[in-house]
């Protein structure tokens, strides 16, 4: 669970605590296909991922968003965050680690809402995910 946060914690330009996740594996993508009920086999047989001209199987983008929304909420609590949105970038592939990042680009204090940006990048820098979030925080 995040610690408390406030709106007077926190100044443009601020980075997010970033999450670096284990190597991605192959049981993950099958056990997220159950979760998710995306059985595009693209994303367990690498066969089809072959066949599909991707060199084996990848991940589920909304597999990464779910990294990404793993970080943010470990640093804001959930029930202060208003919008979360993401562009996908790049294919996530098998033993890939992914490192979520971000920082805080606008404060608002009408609403005591922070703005940030969040990415996910592979270990060679490659963009994954690029998105922002809103959350409205707390005065102490």
């Amino acid at each position: 669970m995040a610690k408390a946060i406030y709106f007077e914690d926190l100044k443009v330009g601020d980075p997010m605590p970033s999450l670096v996740k284990e190597p991605v594996t192959l049981v993950q993508l099958v056990r997220y296909a159950g979760a998710s009920g995306d059985f595009n086999p693209l994303h367990y047989d690498p066969a089809v991922g072959q066949k599909a001209g991707f060199g084996g199987v990848i991940a589920q983008g909304m597999l990464i968003m779910g990294f990404a929304g793993q970080a943010i909420s470990a640093w804001i609590p959930s029930r202060y965050l208003r919008k979360f949105k993401v562009r996908f970038l790049g294919l996530t592939r098998l033993n890939e680690v992914i490192t979520i990042a971000g920082k805080v680009v606008e404060k608002r204090e009408v609403d005591r809402c922070i703005v940030c940006q969040v990415v996910a990048k592979d270990e060679k820098g490659e963009l994954k995910l690029k998105g922002t979030f809103e959350a409205q925080l707390p005065h102490p």
